[in-house]
């Protein structure tokens, strides 16, 4: 039995009796583990190597079998039908499009697109990670992460819009125009695309070098050394820029309320237009923070401990899985934060609901048939 004083000595000669220690030991395996620490003469500690790494490694397999399969199927089944809704209501229910309009719409369209790729991660976790297509497999890979940082940089955008409109209240400002909105909403999509396209080799040498018989995430691609330089650089430009442009934005809003805060002390009304676009910030940043901090934290730390002997490796690779559903649910919140920021929208969304309702509801299928 490991851990045993006495019967060490055997373990450690039985493991270095068949293992080739000219070989990198696969340290995702608890049985490697073992068997490299036993074969250098290292004395195994049970309580750390055997029984934490047993522990993290069982803990990573039944993440991947039945946590991420779970969480990806009810993030998609719940965005899904909260986007649908919302681009449904803007574009038959929306005449007059503002730019804020714009970039909302862009962020839903974003989410939507993302949440058609986590079928596919749900089949392939269930299925044992097994891959059929490696051209899915890329596609798949690449769309993901080209509308999970749109959607981050559209949300800086949208804060961004609101501090324009605090700011330059009843002075028309050139960016909040539609026109504006447009543009910079295409520059935005073209700005993702280059910073995601070197995701694109790191993938396709992954897959040459699986034969294309797997189809690893992000922190899990093979990439010597050159992964973690690109992780860092992706998280400071789609990550950690846009959340200091939408921390500038809220204090841009803090600021001008107060400065605000005498002429707008006894107009009720107006002071509270005034706060709701501060209101609306303060949501996104929580959501930037709850959701996208730990993902992009433990991504980087996974991509820079791939060497980490054993248990410390595979513990951290249960954190980092932890993480990703967490990110993901960005396109189950979002729908409720448009709901919540466009009052108008909202009206008109609720107003043609009913209408439906109306008409094609029991009341008024009874109607119908008289």
């Amino acid at each position: 039995m490991p851990g045993v004083p006495g019967e060490v000595d055997d373990t450690r000669g039985e493991f270095s009796s068949f293992m080739d220690l000219s070989e990198t030991p696969d340290w995702n395996d608890v049985e490697a583990c073992i068997k490299h620490l036993g074969g250098k003469g290292v004395p195994i500690d049970d309580a750390k190597c055997f029984n934490q790494a047993i522990n993290c490694t069982e803990l990573v397999t039944l993440l991947q079998w039945y946590y991420l399969p779970t969480m990806y199927g009810l993030e998609f089944c719940l965005g899904l039908l909260g986007n649908l809704v919302i681009i449904l209501g803007y574009v038959f229910c929306l005449k007059e499009w503002k730019s804020t309009n714009v970039y909302l719409f862009n962020l839903a369209v974003s989410d939507l697109v993302f949440l058609c790729t986590l079928p596919r991660l749900v089949r392939s976790y269930a299925n044992g990670w097994a891959e059929t297509s490696p051209f899915l497999c890329v596609a798949n890979r690449y769309i993901l992460h080209v509308n999970l940082y749109s959607s981050i940089l559209f949300m800086a955008w949208v804060s961004v819009d609101r501090f324009l409109l605090v700011r330059s209240h009843g002075r028309p400002h050139f960016l909040l125009r539609r026109d504006s909105a447009v543009a910079v909403s295409a520059l935005t999509w073209v700005v993702v695309n280059a910073q995601v396209a070197p995701l694109l080799l790191f993938i396709l040498r992954d897959m040459e070098q699986g034969n294309g018989t797997r189809c690893s995430d992000f922190a899990g691609l093979s990439a010597d050394g050159a992964l973690l330089p690109y992780s860092l650089v992706l998280t400071a430009t789609g990550y950690i820029l846009p959340m200091l442009v939408l921390c500038l934005s809220y204090a841009g809003i803090v600021c001008t309320l107060r400065a605000q805060e005498g002429a707008f002390k006894n107009r009720t009304s107006s002071s509270s237009s005034f706060r709701h676009p501060l209101h609306v910030v303060e949501a996104t940043a929580a959501m930037f923070l709850v959701m996208y901090t730990p993902y992009h934290v433990m991504r980087n730390v996974y991509v820079g401990l791939q060497r980490l002997p054993g248990a410390s490796f595979a513990c951290v690779k249960s954190a980092y899985i932890l993480t990703r559903p967490l990110a993901f649910a960005h396109s189950v919140v979002q729908p409720v934060l448009y709901f919540l920021m466009g009052e108008q929208f909202r009206e008109l969304l609720l107003a043609r609901l009913r209408s439906l309702f109306q008409e094609y509801g029991p009341r008024g299928a009874s109607r119908s048939d008289v």
